[in-house]
């Protein structure tokens, strides 16, 4: 999300009706709602984080990059390094961002601070069995580490 004000800056002229954060909110909400569990910001083993990353019951993994501009996307080139970690991936947008500019391979939500809906289901990729250990692993290391911290933020 860091993105958002260099995108903005390419855009100086757009209104930007919903934040990162909007959608993120909404796209955590649908998540819940679909069964999966969903942590914001989750970084991988690569060096690169997902906007949104969800583990469902089966050991799915899910990841969500959030656009919220056309210059934010155009900005952004390292989406493919996000695919082989996750089994499905959407891209996320607002309810107002042209949808024909998003990439027809991957899976598409739209959504507000509010909550949000798949518009483009995402194709299924299984991750080996050992990646997904991993990132499971990780997973639950870094829910549970935010959830300590959120109840003592003086904890070390």
């Amino acid at each position: 999300m860091a993105e958002l004000a260099r995108a903005a800056a390419l855009e100086p002229n757009s209104v930007m009706l919903h934040s990162a954060m909007d959608v993120a909110r909404g796209v955590s909400r649908l998540l819940l709602a679909e069964g999966l569990s969903p942590i914001v910001e989750f970084s991988l083993p690569n060096n690169r984080r997902l906007d949104v990353a969800a583990l469902g019951p089966d050991g799915t993994i899910a990841g969500v990059e959030i656009k919220v501009s056309v210059a934010d996307l155009r900005a952004d080139d390292k989406w493919p390094d996000y695919l082989s970690f996750c089994d499905l991936f959407f891209f996320a947008v607002p309810p107002e961002f042209p949808l024909d500019t998003l990439p027809s391979t991957t899976g598409l939500i739209v959504a507000d601070r509010f909550g949000g809906q798949i518009i483009r289901e995402s194709q299924r990729k299984m991750l080996h069995a050992s990646r997904r250990r991993a990132l499971t692993l990780r997973f639950a290391m870094t829910a549970a580490e935010r959830l300590v911290r959120a109840f003592d933020p003086h904890c070390s």
